[in-house]
C-alpha cells in the first residue's frame, strides 16, 4: 500500500529541479499521486477501510494546495506537472 523507498527515488530524481531537491512542489505533489495511487486500489478491495479513506482525502487536500500555489505562482511548471502526471484532461 505504501511507497518502496526506491520508487520514492526514482520519483525524487524525475521530478527535481536541482540535484538533491526534495522539497519542490513537483517533487512534493509526485510522491503524494503515487501514494494517492496506491491508496485508491486499496480502497477499491477493501471499502470498508473508513480510516484510510480519511487519510486518502488528507492527501488529497494536500496535493490541491499545492498544485494551487504552484498555478499561482509559476504557470508554466504548473502546467508541465499536471501534464507528465496526468492528473487533468
Amino acid at each position: 500500500m505504501s511507497i518502496t523507498p526506491e520508487r520514492k527515488q526514482a520519483l525524487i530524481a524525475e521530478y527535481a529541479i536541482k540535484e538533491g531537491d526534495t522539497g519542490s512542489p513537483e517533487v512534493q505533489v509526485a510522491i503524494l499521486t503515487e501514494r494517492i495511487n496506491n491508496l485508491s486500489g486499496h480502497l477499491q478491495s477493501n471499502h470498508k477501510d473508513h480510516h484510510s479513506r480519511r487519510g486518502l482525502l488528507k492527501m488529497v487536500g494536500r496535493r490541491r494546495r499545492l498544485l494551487d500555489y504552484l498555478q499561482r505562482e509559476e504557470r508554466s511548471r504548473y502546467a508541465k506537472l499536471i501534464q507528465s502526471l496526468g492528473l487533468r484532461k
